[in-house]
């Protein structure tokens, strides 16, 4: 459910990310945002986006309309998504000193195996991906998905090319997972095809 507070605790992200790398007119931004994000949250489109119980559309949806806040100020995708991620930053260290810590462990790719495994079966479930296959066996997992409510989300916005901001989580988790993990990523949905991922296990 979207209160008040949940714009207000996103709208506190967007001042931070703006403020971190010195925008101007903050304030101008930070109510056109807010009004935009309220609005977002009202169409019938993100009803529909709703149904995906595996996706988190709140958050995408708020990060969707930091985007269209950002695009305004002629900035590149990587500017965009660098300012965005700096708005997300304590999120994203706590997250970066759990793996950290899962990466100490014997069993860190397996772990990680038990995510992917889960993560697969809740999106087939509820079709928010589409897996042309998932292929699990001893010490590698690859997969290869043709279709993404992310994507579809932001296409609907005219910014496809700024989903890559979630489709780099991958990436930046198994970054954190060195000594046991190694993820290759062929390619995304972002600026590609398909999304195709390995993960390997490192022999240590």
């Amino acid at each position: 459910m979207v209160t008040d507070k949940t714009i207000e605790n996103y709208t506190k992200i967007y001042r931070k990310a703006l403020t971190d790398r010195h925008f101007s007119e903050i304030e101008t931004e930070i109510d056109a945002y807010r009004k935009r994000l309220a609005e977002m949250y009202a169409s019938e489109d993100f009803k529909k986006f709703c149904n995906y119980p595996s996706t988190n559309t709140v958050h995408v949806y708020a990060v969707i309309a930091m985007c269209l806040g950002l695009k305004r100020y002629d900035l590149s995708d990587r500017e965009i998504i660098d300012t965005i991620n700096s708005g997300f930053s304590v999120r994203k260290n706590f997250f970066r000193r759990l793996l950290r810590f899962i990466d100490r462990l014997p069993i860190a790719y397996h772990i990680a195996e038990k995510w992917n495994i889960s993560d697969h079966d809740k999106r087939v479930m509820d079709g928010s991906l589409t897996y042309d296959y998932f292929n699990v066996t001893d010490g590698k997992i690859e997969y290869c998905i043709s279709k993404c409510v992310y994507i579809e989300m932001f296409e609907l916005y005219g910014i496809r090319s700024l989903c890559k901001i979630f489709c780099m989580t991958d990436t930046s988790s198994y970054e954190n997972l060195p000594k046991h993990v190694e993820f290759i990523r062929y390619s995304d949905l972002s600026d590609g095809s398909c999304c195709h991922d390995v993960i390997l296990a490192k022999q240590n």
